[in-house]
């Protein structure tokens, strides 16, 4: 004979394993914005973050800002290449032009 108690509760803990695992899979995902397919934005950000970073501890004309700077550069052209556009953080806007300035940073030297 079946314990219709012990049925019940496997019942729910299934159901309730299921409700959850669905919820995890539409809010666990990172939804991309239409504007940022492929992570631009994302990648930009953070490229841009990273120059910033290594001027501030090593100085605007050190290998490692020489470095971030390449890696600006590199996400720029990606970006650009594969979605006509590029993010530009510190104005905080998208370009269509591809009219960046490898050193447009440089600038904020003197403000650090």
């Amino acid at each position: 004979m079946q314990n219709p108690t012990k049925n019940s509760f496997w019942g729910a803990t299934a159901f309730a394993t299921a409700v959850l695992a669905g919820a995890l899979l539409f809010t666990g995902t990172p939804s991309l914005r239409a504007d940022d397919e492929g992570g631009c934005q994302r990648r930009l950000v953070k490229a841009d973050h990273q120059l910033h970073q290594a001027a501030r501890r090593h100085g605007w004309q050190s290998k490692q800002a020489e470095h971030a700077r390449h890696e600006l550069r590199e996400a720029r052209e990606w970006c650009y290449t594969h979605q006509h556009k590029w993010w530009d953080e510190d104005d905080r806007r998208w370009h269509t032009d591809r009219d960046w300035d490898d050193h447009d940073h440089d600038r904020d030297r003197d403000h650090h």
